[in-house]
C-alpha cells in the first residue's frame, strides 16, 4: 500500500525447494548446498548447485499467456493500490491519458489515499471509492465490478499477494518492480495468470525511455547485427532515502539486513532483455554472482544517523556492489550490477554489442561499423530521425512535459492503456515479470555458494522457442 512498512505478507513456503526449482529456494528451506566443481570447459559447469530443477507441469497452448491480447475497452477503468510517492506519481500519468477512468484507490494511510483522490477530482473525474481500513482492504477493492486494470505500487512483500488477488478477482494487473522476490513467488504469478487468463505485467518504466526504445528499433532493424553481449545495472545512491523515517525509508532498508545479492535487477535488465528477445527466441539460462563487502550503509549511518537511534543496532548483510553474469540459452552474455549505497553518478549501463556495432548509455553514444572517424564513439543524434520509436514521435512532447523520469513514465502508462483500449497484446507479460525478477533470488544463491552457477527456471515451459519479437 503506502511506503509504511506493513507486517509480513506471509511465511516461506517449501514448494519451490521441494520441486527443485533452484538454489535460492533451497537456501530458504535451510538446505545445505555443495559447491559445484569449477569445470568451466565442461557441460557440468552449467549445472545448478542443487540437482537439476524438476520440469514444471506442462501448460497447454490454450493456457499460455504469451502474445495474448487484452479484450478491447472503450474506457479503461483503473484502480490503484498504494498511493504513496510512486503511486501518486504514476496516477498523475494515467490521468493524463485519454480514455482512463479511476474508480478506486487503496492505502493503509487514509491521508495518502485522500491526496490521491484529490488528483482524480482535480482532473475532472468523479471521486473514486477509497479503501483504507487496514492492510487487507485491497481485497475488497479488487472484488469490485467496475475495474479493468489494477496498478500496484506498494512495498515489495505485498506485490505478489496483491497481484494474485487482483487476477483471481478477474482483473488484469500491473505491478511495480520487482514483481517478486523469490522463485516460488515467480511461479505463483505465472500459474495464477495462466489459470485466470488475466495478465500480470511488470511496470518497468525504463523499457519506455527514449534511448531504450530507439535502440530497440535499431536492434530489430538489424543495425547492430547479431547481438552477443549486453550490460545492465541499477547504480543509484539511495543512502539518504534508505535512512529516512518516512516513505520508502520505513521499509526499503530492511532487505539489506537479511539478503546479499542483486535486490533490484529489473531497471537495467528489462531493456536488455527486450533487445535480446528474451522469451521470443531466447531465454536466460543461468547466472553467476558475487558481492563486495558491505561498507556503505554502515559508514553512512555512523556519519549521519544520531547516536541512540535504534538503526545503530542493525547489522547489514548485503554487499555494496553485486555483479552477476547471465548466460542465455543462445549463448549470449549479460553483465548485471546493483549498487545503491555508494557515492556514484546514476547509471543503468544500458549497453549492447553486436557483430555490426555497439551502443552504450550514460552518456548515450554508439559505434556502427564503417562510421566516419574510425573506431570511436559517436553521438546518437545522427540516427534519431531514422530510428526514433513511434511512441516518442507521437506523444513524446507530452511525455517530456509531464516529466516523470524524463517522460518514460507517461509513455509506459500511455502504452498500457493503448493496449487495453485497442485489444493488443502487452509489450511484456507475466513470464517477463518472473524472469526479470528472478536474478534477485538466484544471485543470492550464487553469492552464498562461492559464485557457482544458479539456473533460471523456464517460466514459459518451452514456449519461448516458438515466439518471435514484434515491434
Amino acid at each position: 500500500m503506502s511506503e509504511e512498512a506493513p507486517p509480513s505478507a506471509g511465511g516461506v513456503s517449501r514448494r519451490a525447494a521441494i520441486a527443485g526449482l533452484g538454489a535460492a529456494a533451497a537456501l530458504a528451506a535451510g538446505r545445505t548446498l555443495v559447491p559445484a566443481p569449477l569445470l568451466a570447459s565442461t557441460p557440468a559447469w552449467r549445472a545448478d548447485l542443487v540437482p537439476p530443477a524438476a520440469t514444471p507441469p506442462s501448460a497447454s497452448a490454450q493456457s499460455r499467456m504469451l502474445g495474448v491480447p487484452f479484450e478491447k475497452h472503450e474506457r479503461v477503468r483503473l484502480a490503484v493500490i498504494g498511493t504513496g510517492l510512486r503511486g501518486r506519481s504514476v496516477l498523475r500519468e494515467f490521468l493524463a491519458v485519454e480514455g482512463v477512468q479511476v474508480t478506486a484507490l487503496a492505502d493503509i494511510v487514509p491521508d495518502k489515499a485522500a491526496r490521491a483522490a484529490k488528483l482524480v477530482t482535480d482532473a475532472g473525474q468523479a471521486a473514486p471509492a477509497l479503501y483504507t481500513n487496514g492492510e487487507r482492504d485491497f481485497e475488497r477493492l479488487v472484488a469490485r465490478d467496475d475495474i479493468d486494470f489494477v496498478y500496484v505500487a506498494t512495498p515489495w512483500e505485498w506485490h505478489v499477494p496483491m497481484a494474485v488477488a487482483a487476477m483471481r478477482a478477474g482483473k488484469h494487473v500491473g505491478v511495480e518492480v520487482p514483481v517478486a522476490t523469490t522463485l516460488e513467488e515467480c511461479w505463483q504469478i505465472v500459474d495464477v495468470s495462466e489459470q485466470t487468463r488475466r495478465h500480470c505485467l511488470i511496470m518497468e518504466n525504463c523499457c519506455y525511455g527514449y534511448n531504450e526504445l530507439l535502440v530497440l528499433n535499431m536492434v530489430r532493424a538489424g543495425a547492430f547485427g547479431q547481438l552477443k553481449h549486453g550490460e545492465a545495472a541499477y547504480i543509484h545512491d539511495l543512502r539518504r532515502l534508505l535512512f529516512e523515517d518516512k516513505d520508502e525509508g520505513l521499509w526499503r532498508r530492511t532487505p539489506h539486513l537479511s539478503r546479499d545479492g542483486n535486490l533490484y535487477p529489473t531497471h537495467g535488465l528489462g531493456p536488455v532483455a527486450q533487445y535480446f528477445g528474451i522469451h521470443r527466441g531466447d531465454r536466460f539460462d543461468y547466472l553467476v554472482s558475487m558481492s563486495t563487502p558491505e561498507f556503505g550503509l554502515t559508514e553512512y549511518r555512523r556519519e549521519h544517523v544520531p547516536a541512540g537511534s535504534p538503526k545503530h543496532a542493525e547489522q547489514y548483510r548485503c554487499g555494496d556492489l553485486n555483479t552477476s553474469l547471465i548466460k542465455t540459452v543462445q549463448g549470449r552474455t549479460i553483465l548485471l550490477q546493483h549498487d545503491v549505497v555508494s557515492p556514484r553518478p546514476y547509471d543503468r549501463l544500458n549497453m549492447i554489442s553486436g557483430t555490426k556495432g555497439a551502443f552504450r548509455d550514460y552518456p548515450a553514444r554508439l559505434y556502427l561499423e564503417g562510421m566516419a572517424g574510425g573506431e570511436r564513439w559517436n553521438p546518437i543524434d545522427s540516427v534519431k530521425a531514422q530510428y526514433e520509436h513511434p511512441l516518442w514521435t507521437n506523444v513524446g512532447e507530452l511525455a517530456r512535459k509531464l516529466g516523470g523520469h524524463g517522460g518514460m513514465d507517461f509513455i509506459m502508462c500511455y502504452r498500457t492503456i493503448q493496449c487495453l483500449r485497442e485489444g493488443l497484446p502487452p509489450d511484456f507479460d507475466v513470464y517477463d515479470a518472473a524472469a526479470w525478477s528472478a536474478p534477485a533470488p538466484l544471485s543470492e544463491a550464487s553469492v552464498a555458494n562461492g559464485s557457482a552457477p544458479a539456473r533460471f527456471p523456464d517460466f514459459t515451459r518451452g514456449a519461448w522457442a516458438g515466439t518471435s519479437s514484434t515491434g
